[in-house]
């Protein structure tokens, strides 16, 4: 055999290479344009040419050589489908796995329970000129979780009338469209990113016709409102962000509850109320209003009455966490890491999930006709009520202890009965229609009626709700933001305020900066090391390797 023959022998491979390409070409982009169809006619070409140039069919296809690199092309060829199927699949069926440690590339589920439920179409409106990729799959991240959501990024340096339409005064304001609403998210500096936390909060509020009311009682010891240590700001900040009102209450000047309260929260009293003010709370949930009790262990709010007509028992003993979960995180034993819940919506999506409540107090319940007691948060197995902290060993006593698992807070529901006394006489009444038969009711109708009935009945049917909870530090200034603590609390809010039950859920965390700041001392040793250092000592590897098999 020449070797003129034997490097022609070596070509012919390169017919079933320009076949396969041709195949691959023409099956992945769908269209059998002139290039593929050239690889196919060029490399059969070549096939047919190398059979009967050397040798029949037969003995070419007898000969090792040829088996071998029939092996090679068939597990070249099936490879290379089933990476075309793999690529087929992830682009029509898209999934991902956001490995980070919070989650920074996936929506909270608040943010996708909120779009998810989205009852008309919303837009945002994003007035940047240059969109940000990292805003761009942020709102894409949204899209994916609901039909109507929509986003649009606006030049209004262009678009001159989009931007009169919204009164945009800066380059980087962000705006929510919903229905005739227009609301102002986000203003971004350059460089400035779109907030999740902003634009759920801004969703959930726009969808809200009033917005509800929440009055803190105050007066009796209870932390300010204002910044300051051991207050609620960031609690009062977090409900105004939510599309809440926030305003305290001094109930001792006042008669009654106002009419436009949602919530009333009675958080951290330390003197007892007088009488007249937890005789107006309780006509207040009488007439199916909501109250939120956060009381700390060795404090008397003076609400006797109320707890007992609501079965709810304080036990004064402080808790005791002995599981040894908190000393990782730097909390001692008498700060409770809470990884259990009950079935309730306030706690339904918090799994096992962290929040935390220094200095807190056991609280049961006695079974009251008429009231749903739920347990919301349930300490573990390592943990008890000890009835002395004043000892230098914390130990478990029988006798005056109380074993876990305790329960540190429950949600209670009771219908109202009744409804209030009107002032005024009501209005007269027309007479009532016959109802329609099944004939004349078409299907459309029938459902309105269903909705026109349920509704009436929630009318007719209010219900009083109460959550109890025996700490009131976890919601306080640098306390609020420990893990789950802060959903807990807005949850609670949300759920007593009658709110969309939907949105009771885990929401967005503010991303952590987990940059590394380098020195250029230090950039020079990784710069240094990466591309010199490595490399030399591969090098060096290798040489000494070679050497020794010479």
């Amino acid at each position: 055999m020449s070797k003129k023959s034997k490097y022609w022998r070596y070509l012919i491979w390169l017919g079933p290479c320009l076949l396969v390409a041709g195949l691959i070409a023409g099956l992945v982009t769908g269209e059998w344009t002139v290039l593929p169809i050239i690889f196919l006619v060029i490399g059969l070409g070549i096939i047919i040419f190398g059979l009967i140039t050397f040798g029949g069919a037969k003995n070419f296809f007898a000969r090792r050589s040829t088996q071998a690199g029939t092996n090679a092309i068939v597990a070249s060829v099936a490879l290379v489908v089933i990476l075309g199927l793999i690529n087929f699949l992830a682009v029509r069926y898209t999934g991902r796995i956001d490995l980070t440690e919070n989650q920074l590339f996936t929506l909270s589920p608040q943010s996708q329970e909120i779009v998810k439920n989205l009852e008309q179409p919303l837009k945002v409106w994003a007035f940047v000129p240059t969109p940000n990729p990292a805003d761009q799959e942020l709102l894409a991240r949204y899209s994916r979780y609901g039909e109507n959501f929509e986003y649009e990024f606006v030049d209004p340096q262009i678009e001159v009338g989009i931007a009169q339409r919204f009164d945009v005064n800066l380059i980087g304001e962000i705006y929510l469209e919903y229905g005739d609403k227009k609301q102002l998210v986000q203003s971004l500096s350059p460089g400035e990113p779109i907030s999740e936390i902003e634009l759920t909060n801004a969703i959930a509020k726009v969808q809200r016709d009033v917005l509800p009311k929440i009055y803190f009682i105050q007066g009796h010891g209870e932390p300010l409102l204002e910044a300051e240590q051991g207050g609620f700001s960031q609690a009062v900040a977090s409900l105004e962000k939510s599309g809440y009102e926030v305003e305290p209450l001094n109930l001792a000047s006042l008669a009654a509850v106002p009419e436009d309260a949602g919530v009333v929260a009675i958080a951290g009293a330390k003197r007892p109320l007088i009488p007249g003010e937890v005789s107006a709370i309780q006509t207040y949930l009488d007439n199916g209003g909501s109250a939120f009790l956060l009381i700390d262990p060795n404090t008397n709010p003076g609400l006797d009455s109320l707890l007992q007509e609501w079965g709810i028992v304080l036990d004064n003993r402080i808790v005791i966490d002995a599981s040894g979960t908190g000393s990782v995180l730097g909390f001692g034993p008498v700060t409770p890491l809470v990884r259990d819940y009950g079935n309730h919506p306030i706690v339904a999506d918090f799994a096992n999930g962290i929040s935390i409540y220094p200095l807190a107090r056991r609280i049961d319940t006695n079974q009251v006709v008429g009231i749903t007691a739920t347990p919301l948060i349930v300490t573990s197995e390592q943990s008890w009520a000890e009835s002395d902290v004043e000892s230098e060993e914390l130990e478990f006593n029988p006798a005056s202890d109380v074993p876990g698992p305790l329960n540190l807070g429950f949600a209670f529901s009771r219908p109202v009965s009744s409804t209030p006394t009107q002032t005024t006489p009501p209005p007269e009444t027309e007479a009532e229609t016959p109802p329609a038969t099944d004939e004349e009711i078409t299907e459309t109708e029938a459902e309105d009626l269903e909705t026109e009935e349920t509704a009436n009945e929630a009318e007719n049917n209010p219900e009083a709700r109460l959550v109890a909870i025996g700490n009131s530090t976890f919601a306080t200034d640098g306390w609020l933001d420990e893990q789950l603590n802060q959903d807990l609390f807005l949850n609670s809010v949300d759920w007593l305020s009658k709110q969309d039950e939907k949105s009771l859920s885990i929401r967005p965390k503010q991303p952590e900066n987990r940059r590394i700041n380098l020195t250029p001392e230090k950039a020079a040793i990784i710069f240094w090391s990466a591309l010199v250092v490595v490399p030399l000592l591969g090098l060096i590897t290798a040489g000494i390797m070679w050497w020794r098999r010479r």
